[in-house]
């Protein structure tokens, strides 16, 4: 089965794709040429305007140059989300270098594996916002560095240049040149950079921007991580591509959210399923409305949205809570619901302008969905066989969701072929976590498997330790072991120790047992 996007509003996908910007670092240059004093970035205690932030790209683009990074180097920026994000990650760009986003709360052991897989020319941190990132920057002797002239938000950290570093061919081609590499972990346990082009980036940024209806006028919530390709491509370089205001927020809270919808203005708000349960948690406790007086569009992405949180989210709200589907690979849209027809579902609304899809390797009504269009990555980074397996000859994209579209074109995600874990919006992948635990002396095997809550999905393990291992490690050291070794949302809600794990007449662990537990 193919379904393709409707029509409509972005009806001229060629015309589109030939009037975007060859280069993400032009976003701001842009909006510039005419409306220089509109706001572009707005933090606590200040602010840019386009024309500020445009001469900033120009500027750190400068002092990139002379701190020796070359057209296809790969820079990494360990990161939340700030106005030094934001510039670093256009001045980058267009120096013709990668962005390697990496979040600043990552653990050491998995910053420096991303670091050392991209053979990263150039390291910055964020230290004036993060202390996570000041954290890493210590770690790895950084310099701290005083680019107030150019940033206007005081102190970033620049690491050492690494000298072996070899630069990527480059290509004026914006749907062949690699604008940002985004980490997610394979099922290995390796990290995976998936490369995503100017082209990619751009064309996600348009459409997001034109369904949302954003303009000059909108003041966008930014507190989903810019690291993330959700955070980045649809609510970082789409705000700037339409011209409006980017709130930027480097930490999710719920009474932070609700001071700046009810006194900043904000227009837009877009989340994963749990910050809005935990917003509508948070006024609850409190027993008050929510005030948000210019709120007009909200939305919810990055992990499976639940029928319940959706009607009582939509009760507090007072707008419809808007829905999507994507993954990194695909930059990361592949559906969302429209502004003019809302679902009362929990469907994933219908494929956004210029995307195909067909259901493959399934029934009449139900197959793996795989998708092709401007959106789909160029590959992943120094991993071929990867690519290969992910990408056709053809250009389809195999998503590794099982999926149906209904009678109204929605896209329904019915499952996933893949033991894929979504954390908070962010992927886990059990191989991973399990990695973790079995690297503990006590530990024989362990499984790992996600439990749905409220909006959200936690990760639980499953424990066999060696005989005779029990007065070595309980669920608590167990969970400490694992602590030190993942970022915060890989780490298991729970862990349960068992005496026997079950398994096939193979050794392979039946997962579905673990399951039935839960």
């Amino acid at each position: 089965m193919r379904a393709s996007a409707p029509t409509g509003i972005l009806d001229d996908i060629s015309a589109l794709l030939a009037a975007l910007p060859a280069n993400i670092g032009q976003l701001a240059h842009r909006i510039a040429a005419v409306a220089p004093e509109r706001p572009a970035l707005r933090e606590d205690d200040r602010q840019l305007t386009y024309a500020q932030l445009a001469a900033a790209v120009d500027a750190t683009s400068q002092r990139l140059r002379a701190a020796g990074v070359r057209p296809g180097d790969r820079v990494m920026l360990v990161n939340e989300n700030c106005a030094a994000l934001v510039v670093l990650l256009l001045a980058t760009a267009n120096l013709g270098a990668w962005s390697l986003v990496a979040n600043a709360r990552l653990s050491a052991a998995e910053i420096d594996a991303i670091q050392s897989h991209a053979r990263a020319r150039l390291t910055l941190y964020t230290n004036g916002i993060s202390p996570d990132a000041l954290g890493h920057a210590q770690r790895h002797q950084a310099t701290p560095a005083d680019w107030a002239d150019l940033l206007g938000i005081g102190q970033v950290a620049v690491g050492p240049l690494n000298v072996d570093c070899t630069p990527e061919p480059t290509s004026p081609d914006p749907a062949q040149q690699c604008a940002a590499l985004i980490y997610t972990t394979g099922t290995t346990g390796q990290p995976k950079g998936v490369m995503l082009s100017h082209r990619n980036l751009l064309f996600i940024a348009a459409v997001s921007s034109l369904l949302r209806r954003v303009n000059g006028d909108d003041l966008v919530y930014a507190v989903l991580p810019i690291s993330h390709v959700y955070g980045l491509a649809s609510v970082c370089l789409g705000t700037l591509y339409a011209g409006g205001t980017l709130r930027l927020v480097p930490r999710f809270d719920p009474a932070r959210v609700l001071h700046a919808l009810a006194n900043e203005g904000v227009t837009i708000f877009q989340g994963v399923p749990a910050m809005h349960a935990k917003l509508l948690e948070h006024l609850d406790a409190q027993q008050r409305p929510l005030d948000a007086p210019r709120l007009r569009f909200v939305y919810s992405g990055g992990s499976p949205l639940d029928q319940t949180l959706k009607v009582r989210a939509e009760a507090r709200y007072g707008l419809p809570l808007h829905n999507g589907y994507g993954m990194t690979e695909s930059s990361p849209t592949i559906s969302q619901t429209r502004l003019d027809a809302p679902c009362t579902d929990c469907s994933v609304g219908p494929l956004i302008p210029g995307i195909e899809a067909r259901l493959a390797d399934g029934d009449a009504q139900i197959g793996e969905l795989w998708v092709r269009g401007p959106n789909v990555m160029l590959g992943y980074y120094r991993d071929p066989a990867q690519t290969r397996a992910a990408l056709s000859a053809d250009g389809w994209l195999k998503t590794g969701d099982m999926a149906r579209f209904d009678e109204h074109g929605n896209l329904h995600i019915v499952g996933r072929r893949k033991e894929l874990i979504i954390r908070s919006g962010f992927n886990v992948y059990p191989a991973e976590v399990e990695q973790a635990l079995n690297s503990h002396p006590a530990v024989l095997q362990s499984a790992v498997i996600g439990r749905p809550v409220e909006g959200n999905e936690e990760v639980v393990a499953f424990v066999e330790l060696k005989p005779g291992a029990a007065a070595l490690a309980d669920e608590a050291a167990l969970g400490a072991w694992a602590s030190e070794r993942l970022a915060p949302y890989k780490r298991p809600a729970e862990i349960r120790i068992v005496e026997r794990l079950p398994a096939a007449a193979t050794g392979k662990i039946l997962k579905h047992r673990l399951r039935d537990l839960l």
